[in-house]
């Protein structure tokens, strides 16, 4: 059974209560917040090993809690999963790129909620890509999946699940070319319906993170991205 912690973010005490059961059946520890201040109270007092969070919460929003979560060192590494009932690609977007890990719309079905927790779980572990755990050495990059780590120079980065998830896919095969679709389908599964402006919004992201190794990501124009030889 699994026993990483977990803290469910949304103002409707029925749904807290369902994700609540539901993910307790799984056997996850889970904590509960009504609030965005209790959210980063909570999550700084004992950080969880992931968050389900809502968007829509009253005063500090989700959006503002992701950011917060992910501007603290103690929780920036942190999975989020984003509830929200918008389903537009801004809305996803924006909390992609704030540093959220995955998102599921409302109305959802709890199984699928925790298979998202699950995967997200896995993929921060790095479990869930059957390639090795060796450390990648390439120019002033490190990563080290078993650390779930990444240097720049010997310099630790703090990246998300997704960042490092893209990051490791890109580096073992430097060089080669990969579409945008191939890459979701390679850091979430086929089924995955990430637009290909959030990969956009995700590798921007990883780039400014890594400051001028960011360069090594290479765009190519018309296809995808590569990681530099």
């Amino acid at each position: 059974m699994a026993k990483e912690k977990v803290l469910v973010v949304d103002d409707e005490a029925d749904i807290l209560e369902l994700v609540k059961y539901n993910l307790e059946k799984e056997g996850y520890r889970v904590k509960c917040a009504s609030s965005g201040e209790q959210a980063l109270s909570r999550a700084a007092e004992d950080p969880p090993d992931l968050i389900v969070l809502d968007l829509m919460l009253p005063g500090m929003d989700g959006l503002d809690v992701c950011r917060k979560l992910k501007s603290d060192l103690r929780t920036a590494t942190v999975p989020i999963v984003m509830l929200t009932a918008k389903s537009e690609d801004a809305d996803i977007v924006t909390g992609l790129e704030l540093g959220a890990d995955d998102y599921v719309t409302k109305p959802f079905s709890p199984r699928v909620l925790a298979a998202r927790v699950k995967a997200a779980l896995r993929r921060k572990a790095g479990g869930e890509e059957s390639e090795s755990e060796e450390i990648i050495r390439s120019h002033e990059i490190t990563v080290d999946p078993g650390r779930h780590e990444v240097r720049v120079k010997e310099q630790p980065i703090a990246l998300t699940a997704t960042e490092f998830a893209i990051l490791r896919f890109l580096a073992l095969r430097p060089g080669r070319v990969y579409s945008r679709g191939q890459i979701i389908a390679a850091v979430r599964g086929d089924d995955y319906s990430v637009t290909d402006r959030a990969v956009d919004v995700t590798i921007v992201g990883l780039r400014k993170k890594l400051g001028e190794a960011g360069r090594l990501i290479e765009t190519v124009r018309g296809v995808g991205y590569r990681f530099m030889e």
